[in-house]
C-alpha cells in the first residue's frame, strides 16, 4: 500500500482502502460503471476527495468490486493518493459546458425588426426576406409584417428590385433569349378603368415586327385582366413553359399566365387578400417576366411609385424601357392629358413628357375608353384589331401604346416614328394577323397531350 494511504482503525477489521488495494475498485462516474485495476505502474496522479475525483467535481462513488464492503459515504480515509496503470481523470481542466443555442434569426425577421424602427433595407436584404416568403417559410402575421412595413414607411428602388429578385429567383423560366423579347403589362389599380389597351398594344407591336412575350394575370383592380380578355378572344392560357416558348417561335407573341411560372406567390396570396390594399407585389410583378424580358413598357397607376420602377429597372439589367403614368390615373399612355415618362437605357434614367396631340391622337373624354366584362372588352379589341375607323378613342390609345412598345424593341429610332409604324400595322391588318396566329398556335397546344406524372 502507497505510503500516503491510510485505513482507518477499526478494530483489526480491514477497510475499503484494504479491499481496494487487493480486489480492485470500481468508479461509478454518471451511472458508467469502470474497473480500475491495483497495483499499478507509471501515471501521473489522481486526487480523490469526499468521493470525487480529479478536480473534485466527477466522482460520485467508490465501492469494492463484487458487492463486498462498499463505501456508500465519501472515503474520508482516502486523503490524497496515487493510482497507476489506469487514468482515471482526464485533464485537471473541466471541459467547457456549451452555451445554449439560441437560434440566428431569419432574414425575414431581421428585416420587420428594421422596418419597425423605420430604416430602409438594402437590394439583398430585401431579397434574402421575400426569399424566406416565396420558399413558403412565412407565418401570415410576418408576410403581413413585411408588406405593411415596407409601404407605410414607403418602398425604396433597392427594396422594389431586391423583392423583384426575390420572385425572378423562384420563379419557373420560359427558356428563349429574352434580349430582343418586349413586353407590355400595368400593375393594375388606376383611377380610371380602361378596356384592355396593353394587351391590343401587344397584338399590334407584333404586328409591326416585335416579338412579344406578354406576361399578365387575372384581374384583381378592374374588371377584366389580360388573362380575362385573352380567353374570351379564344387564346388558351394554361401554357406551361415548353409550350410557350414553341408558341413564341411560331406565332411571335406569346402569353405568359403568371400563376403558372409563379407559384411561390401563392404563399403571400392570402395575405394580399385580406390587407386588400396595394402592396410592394403589385410592383413587382411587371419586374418578373418569366422570360427575362429586357425591353418593356410597364404602366404605374400611382405616380410616385413610377420612379420607383424605373429606378428598379436600372438595377434589373434592363435594356431600354418606358414606365408610364397618365395624369388623368391611367397606368398606359393616354391620349387624353399629359402622359409623365421614365426612359430607362440601362442604368441611366430619364424623363420627358407625352402629349398625345402632337401626334394628332387626342381624345375629349377619357370615359370613351372604360372597360366593361370580358366578352365585351374581347369585342373591342376584335373590331379595333380589324378596322377601329368607328372607335377613334380606342384607335388613338392602342396606337400610342403599341408605338412604345415597338420603340423600346429597337424596331424604331424615336418614339414617334414607333407611334407611325403602328399606325400602319393597324391598318394593314397585321395587329390581327398577330392575334390569329396565336389562337392557332395556342389551340394546338390545347390538343396536344400532356404527359401524365409517373406513379
Amino acid at each position: 500500500m502507497h505510503t500516503r494511504v491510510r485505513a482507518p482503525r477499526s478494530g483489526g477489521r480491514r477497510g475499503p482502502a484494504h479491499e481496494a488495494h487487493q480486489r480492485g475498485l470500481e468508479l461509478r462516474l454518471h451511472g458508467a460503471r469502470i474497473r480500475l485495476p491495483l497495483p499499478a505502474r507509471e501515471l501521473r496522479p489522481v486526487v480523490l476527495h469526499h468521493g470525487e475525483v480529479g478536480p473534485a467535481r466527477h466522482g460520485r462513488k467508490i465501492g469494492s468490486r463484487g458487492g463486498g464492503n462498499q463505501a456508500t459515504q465519501p472515503v474520508v480515509a482516502f486523503d490524497k493518493t496515487r493510482f497507476f496503470g489506469v487514468r482515471l481523470a482526464g485533464p485537471e481542466t473541466p471541459s467547457p459546458v456549451p452555451a445554449p443555442s439560441h437560434p440566428e434569426p431569419s432574414a425575414l425577421r431581421k428585416a420587420i425588426a428594421a422596418l419597425a424602427d423605420h430604416r430602409s433595407l438594402g437590394e439583398h436584404e430585401t431579397a434574402a426576406a421575400f426569399g424566406v416568403v416565396m420558399r413558403g417559410e412565412a407565418t401570415p402575421a410576418e408576410i403581413a409584417a413585411l408588406l405593411m412595413g415596407l409601404r407605410v414607411k414607403g418602398e425604396t428602388a433597392d427594396e422594389v428590385a431586391g423583392a423583384a429578385r426575390a420572385l425572378r429567383q423562384a420563379m419557373i423560366p420560359v427558356e428563349v433569349d429574352g434580349a430582343s423579347l418586349v413586353d407590355t403589362c400595368g400593375t393594375g389599380g388606376g383611377a380610371v378603368s380602361t378596356f384592355n389597351i396593353s394587351t391590343a398594344a401587344a397584338f399590334v407591336a407584333a404586328g409591326a415586327g416585335a416579338v412579344v412575350a406578354k406576361h399578365g394575370n387575372r384581374s384583381f383592380t378592374s374588371k377584366c385582366g389580360s388573362a380575362d380578355v385573352l380567353e374570351a378572344l379564344g387564346v388558351s392560357i394554361s401554357m406551361d413553359a415548353a409550350e410557350a416558348a414553341r408558341v413564341l417561335r411560331e406565332a411571335c407573341v406569346t402569353f405568359l399566365f403568371a400563376p403558372n411560372f409563379h407559384p411561390a406567390i401563392k404563399h403571400a396570396a392570402p395575405v394580399r387578400r385580406e390587407l386588400a390594399i396595394s402592396t410592394v407585389l403589385n410592383l413587382v410583378g411587371p419586374l418578373a417576366n418569366p422570360a427575362r424580358v429586357r425591353r418593356q413598357v410597364i404602366g404605374v397607376a400611382d405616380r410616385d411609385r413610377a420612379p420607383l420602377m424605373a429606378a428598379a429597372l436600372a438595377r434589373l439589367g434592363t435594356e431600354h424601357a418606358l414606365v408610364v403614368h397618365a395624369r388623368v390615373g391611367m397606368d398606359e399612355i393616354s391620349p387624353l392629358g399629359v402622359t409623365d415618362v421614365w426612359e430607362v437605357r440601362g442604368a441611366v434614367v430619364s424623363t420627358w413628357e407625352l402629349d398625345a396631340v402632337r401626334f394628332g391622337l387626342g381624345s375629349r373624354d377619357v370615359t370613351a375608353l372604360a372597360g366593361v366584362d370580358p366578352a365585351g372588352n374581347a369585342a373591342r379589341i376584335e373590331r379595333l384589331l380589324a378596322d377601329g375607323r368607328d372607335d377613334p378613342d380606342g384607335h388613338a390609345a392602342v396606337v400610342l401604346n403599341a408605338g412604345a412598345a415597338i420603340y423600346v424593341a429597337g424596331l424604331s429610332p424615336t418614339y414617334s416614328d414607333g407611334v407611325a409604324r403602328a399606325q400602319s400595322a393597324l391598318r394593314s391588318g397585321d395587329g390581327h394577323q398577330a392575334l390569329e396566329r396565336l389562337r392557332r398556335a395556342t389551340s394546338t397546344s390545347e390538343s396536344r397531350p400532356r404527359p401524365h406524372p409517373a406513379p
